[in-house]
């Protein structure tokens, strides 16, 4: 199968030949008219005549492509080679984007990073060619970028490897984050299976204006939703405002709704993406699009009476919107940018910002950085300079091409900025601060990246990061402190005059379009069985893997618990990113950051220590889970609300079940976390008392019972036998489905597409 640097347009037109006949089935099968979520999803059903209860049916579905970055692509390719198969099924496409670290300057880091991460990039540049696969080399940059610019088209459908997939909706396309395992099943050419989602629809009225900026928007949704408030639905915007926002502000709106917890979200297709994907060299698609137009956006009735049609409703006048910023530690703590000063003095929070950083998969397109640079062109002639570290990250190579040659870099570094490589860098904790600042001293960094989580941007637990808009990252910069309100405060210039911002002003689109920079894609051979997979057997970064065991038949008794978790309990909690995306490709040598983030619900919260249930000893978890495994001795994790909140990273999942995790209990789940441990073999359950949580005391063992009875919809009882031998039991819910229930006796759902393809 024939990977290109773009979606071909015969693919496209496939996906829209269906939609009368599908969509129009949908209708009377449902009774009712569809929003434009529906239309996508029933178009790219398995079988037609599958149940779709929202909320409640698994579905199997057809993606039309799959995207992987490096970080989740090795383990997602290692699992793909033991499959047993020549080729993938569907266009795959692997990005470079993750493993890059910010130190000097963008070109030295990415010289120092292909130098560094050589046996990485070669293994997943052979691993593409031997498989049919795309290979964006490092420097082309983030793969959510990259996608809306080459692959992303209204109505279609895809799953990638990394949370923040859903940026693709902002041209209309259902785009959603995945776990390795997921991508595996349908690079094999089998359906991905999903809970049929629940519906939230945001209605857009008016316009955006002044200060205000499509990053507001989501913050706004962030704050009345919550980190959890989209799991399990996918959120539809529409209205005359959703119009009135260009496809790259839709694709930040979109990109960020996974900080709700959103399977995914995206917008109808109109006259912006037209532009988007004429201006991108796009213009068949553009065409084939206005053909079906009518079915790329929810029917009239369905924007007539919202209310009938989506779950919930969530009304925001853009007239009204306000500049935003949200944090620190989580991204649905808001607030307008006027008001965080206060709010910083009576917390606590230091008021001096110790650098501003503009980019990311977020925020990183022609109009963000026209609308930022704007501010630093005003300021450079207002004798205005940053007075804080301020680095800039292009989104892509043909955003930075595109950007240095209509002179918007110089308008930065004519401030003095850095402009960092064509990668995720500090956004993922590829950040190395190690010739700046101590760790551990509070301190304020301002960005327009999308997720703050305690040491997510520099591996230091005293950051405190906010994000919001890069005009506002901007024009924070430029006061060097929090409490400065861009609409209505002033400035000191070097002449020592009062001086006050103006509106920032962006342009859509490069009026002389875009230049594509650098040819970085590498396309796969046409028959790539003679190509050789590099790894190296004395290798520390990458490891073949070996099938996880297939469950015995018998219930899970007395088991220790490694960890009881209090609060968040994230990915990076589970898997912190930073210095150890290194070990991506690795299970054992990544396993030594299991569970180090974790805050112990025992021992006056004691972050990464846990005690060794076999020698009374205190131990860090990855430790512990070290020991245990060695022992044979298999356990149990318990967390708090939202487990797994954040990343779509597998390794959290695979990490558990390597060194020996059976069971994982939490009041509840994020919707990938929980996804990926299924596919790995492990038994996710929530309390289906929550108070329950509290009772398990940190000596306690526990048994789950009446495991060969499990079915879709029971629940499961679990006893906790206390030290001095008393026992006590709760029950637990789960969400398996009978498919699900498949993956955990054969030990993963990767064990079962083995037999198949045998």
């Amino acid at each position: 199968m024939a990977v290109q640097a773009s979606t071909p347009i015969e693919l496209i037109n496939r996906v829209y030949a269906t939609l009368d006949e599908r969509v129009g089935a949908a209708r009377t099968r449902f009774g009712r008219a569809l929003t434009l979520a529906e239309k996508v999803l029933v178009n790219h059903l398995d079988s037609p005549d599958q149940e779709l209860v929202r909320g409640e049916s698994y579905v199997d579905l057809r993606p039309d492509r799959v995207a992987m970055q490096d970080a989740t692509a090795q383990m997602a390719w290692l699992q793909f080679m033991t499959a047993g198969l020549d080729e993938v099924q569907v266009p795959t496409t692997t990005h470079c984007d993750h493993l890059i670290q910010a130190r000097k300057d963008g070109k030295t880091d990415l010289l120092t990073a292909i130098d560094t991460n050589e046996e990485v990039y070669d293994f997943l540049e052979t691993v593409s060619a031997r498989y049919g696969g795309g290979f964006w080399k490092p420097g082309s940059g983030i793969i959510h970028q990259v996608v809306l610019e080459q692959y992303a088209f209204p109505g279609g459908m895809m799953i990638g490897t990394d949370s923040h997939t859903p940026n693709a909706g902002g041209l209309g396309m259902v785009a959603i984050g995945v776990g390795g395992a997921d991508a595996v099943d349908v690079m094999t050419g089998f359906p991905w299976n999903v809970k049929w989602p629940e519906l939230i629809g945001v209605h857009l009225t008016g316009q955006l204006s002044g200060w205000a900026a499509p990053k507001d928007v989501i913050l706004k949704v962030a704050e009345i939703l919550t980190v959890k408030g989209g799991t399990g639905a996918i959120v539809e915007y529409f209205g005359e405002g959703a119009n009135s926002i260009s496809c790259t502000g839709k694709g930040t709106i979109c990109n960020m709704g996974a900080e709700i917890g959103a399977t995914t979200s995206l917008f109808a297709y109109d006259d912006a993406m037209a532009r988007y994907l004429k201006s991108t060299g796009r213009e068949a698609v553009a065409d084939a699009a206005n053909a079906v137009a009518h079915h790329l956006r929810a029917d009239d009735e369905v924007l007539a009476d919202p209310r009938d049609h989506f779950d919930q409703v969530i009304e925001i006048d853009l007239n009204t919107l306000t500049p935003h910023i949200n944090g620190p530690h989580t991204p649905d703590l808001a607030r307008e940018v006027k008001d965080l000063g206060a709010e910083a003095v009576a917390n606590g929070w230091p008021l001096e910002i110790s650098a501003a950083l503009i980019g990311s998969c977020t925020n990183s397109s022609y109009e963000d950085i026209t609308r930022a640079a704007s501010i630093a062109r005003e300021a450079a002639a207002k004798g205005l300079t940053a007075r804080t570290k301020l680095m800039i990250t292009p989104g892509s190579e043909q955003v930075r091409a595109t950007i240095e040659r209509d002179g918007l870099l110089a308008e930065f570094e004519a401030l003095g900025a850095t402009v960092l490589a064509n990668a995720c860098g500090p956004c993922i904790g590829q950040w190395d601060r190690s010739d700046e600042r101590k760790p551990g001293i509070p301190n304020v960094i301002v960005t327009s990246y999308n997720r703050n989580f305690p040491k997510r941007n520099d591996g230091d637990a005293a950051t405190l990061a906010f994000v919001t808009s890069p005009e506002t990252v901007m024009a924070l910069a430029l006061a060097g402190r929090i409490d400065f309100d861009p609409i209505n405060g002033t400035l000191v210039n070097d002449a020592g005059e009062e001086v006050s911002l103006s509106t920032p002003v962006g342009i859509e689109l490069p009026p002389a379009g875009f230049d594509p920079g650098e040819d970085t894609f590498v396309a796969p051979p046409a028959d790539g069985r003679t190509v050789e997979v590099k790894v190296s057997p004395t290798s520390d970064r990458l490891q073949l893997l070996e099938p996880f065991p297939a469950w015995d038949g018998r219930d899970y008794a007395d088991l220790p618990i490694l960890v009881k978790a209090q609060g968040k309990f994230t990915t990076d909690h589970i898997s912190m990113a930073g210095p150890w995306l290194k070990y991506r490709g690795h299970l054992e040598n990544i396993s030594g950051n299991l569970y180090l983030g974790a805050v112990s619900a025992y021992n006056e919260g004691l972050v990464g220590m846990g005690k060794n249930q076999l020698t009374g000893e205190r131990q860090s978890f990855p430790e512990m889970a070290k020991a245990y495994h060695e022992a044979g001795q298999p356990w149990v994790v318990i967390g708090d609300e939202n487990m797994g909140e954040g990343s779509s990273r597998e390794h959290a999942a695979m990490e558990p079940r390597f060194r020996g995790g059976l069971v994982a209990i939490a009041r509840s789940f994020a919707r990938i976390h929980e996804t990926n441990l299924k596919k790995q073999g492990m038994l996710p359950l929530t309390f289906a008392d929550p108070a329950d949580y509290d009772r398990i005391g940190e000596d306690d063992r526990i048994t789950v019972r009446n495991l060969a009875d499990l079915a879709p919809s029971s629940q499961v009882t679990v006893e906790v036998t206390t030290p001095d031998g008393e026992t006590w039991s709760f029950l637990a819910n789960h969400t398996f489905s009978d498919d699900q229930i498949e993956w955990f006796r054969a030990g993963s759902a990767l064990n079962l597409i083995r037999r198949r393809t045998a």
